[in-house]
């Protein structure tokens, strides 16, 4: 009876077998192969997050190509590059010397004209102030020396290169009477007197009438500032509170004065005045009254 028996190599072979087997398992459970498998974890993670990222932007890209024409800021017509030409040989014909050749002004001369914008420009040549004859301490308003259309020309020109508020548009009296006289009152009438009238102010200066300034003057000058005006930008007074206030002003302005002598609309001072020499005269007649019945 036989009996069979493995091969002498069979078992030194299943045990190379068992050992490659063991090896790699232990291999496997090694801190640095747990290391190695976060590393690669984590790369993949970053990847993913990378790719994630490009096509965010990608989308983002072309979604703003999509809208971004609707709002661009139209471009200049011919009209309007022919009147900034026009405008720069205004200024370098008349401004230059005290402006500077790129409106960033000269000492003692002129100021910059870098952030003024057209605003400034109107409310400076439209009252004759700008070309100014000589310094002074203030710049007295006296005949435009440049027509509606050269204004505009310089204002293109200004506006074009320097930057700054623009005109307004609509209409500027559409505010309210009553609100315009409480602004006026509050951050005007200590320079230009409770009705427009002007006033003094210190160094030789002063604070001129509004009797003869147009709507646009006035607007333009809360926008600019000029001389010893401030600024009130639209964060100080809205473009509503300065309607009211051009409303206020414009109906002074155009008020009569039914029932007599306004005795000027100057204020306490003349009011007073009167009530002065009323009462005196009152007081002495009732002195007398009362002698002669003595």
């Amino acid at each position: 009876m036989s009996s069979t028996n493995p091969t002498p190599d069979a078992p030194a072979e299943s045990g190379r077998v068992g050992l490659r087997a063991r090896l790699r398992r232990s291999a496997d459970g090694t801190p640095a192969s747990a290391a190695r498998a976060r590393r690669r974890s984590k790369q993949r993670r970053r990847l993913t997050n990378v790719a994630g990222l490009m096509a965010a932007l990608v989308l983002t890209g072309v979604g703003y190509s999509a809208v971004a024409p609707a709002n661009a800021a139209p471009e200049t017509t011919a009209s309007e590059s022919s009147a900034v030409e026009a405008g720069q040989a205004l200024y370098e014909r008349s401004c230059i010397s005290c402006h500077g050749s790129n409106l960033q002004g000269v000492s003692d001369r002129g100021p910059s004209l870098i952030g003024v914008g057209e605003a400034s420009v109107y409310f400076q040549v439209h009252t004759g102030r700008m070309p100014l004859v000589r310094q002074e301490a203030d710049a007295a308003r006296k005949p435009p020396v440049f027509n509606d259309a050269e204004i505009e020309q310089l204002m293109a020109y200004v506006q074009a290169n320097g930057g700054g508020p623009t005109l307004p548009s609509g209409d500027l009296r559409e505010g309210d009477v009553a609100e315009g006289g409480e602004l006026f009152r509050l951050n005007c009438a200590s320079c230009h007197n409770f009705v427009g009238a002007g006033g003094a102010l210190s160094s030789g200066k002063a604070a001129p009438s509004l009797g003869d300034a147009n709507d646009l003057e006035i607007y333009t000058a809360m926008l600019s500032g000029p001389e010893n005006m401030p600024v009130f930008g639209d964060n100080q007074l809205t473009p509503e509170e300065k309607r009211s206030i051009i409303n206020y002003v414009q109906t002074l302005n155009e008020q009569a004065d039914p029932g007599g002598a306004g005795i000027g609309r100057a204020g306490p001072v003349s009011e007073g005045l009167v009530i002065w020499v009323v009462g005196i005269g009152a007081l002495l007649f009732g002195i007398f009254w009362m002698g002669t019945k003595a």
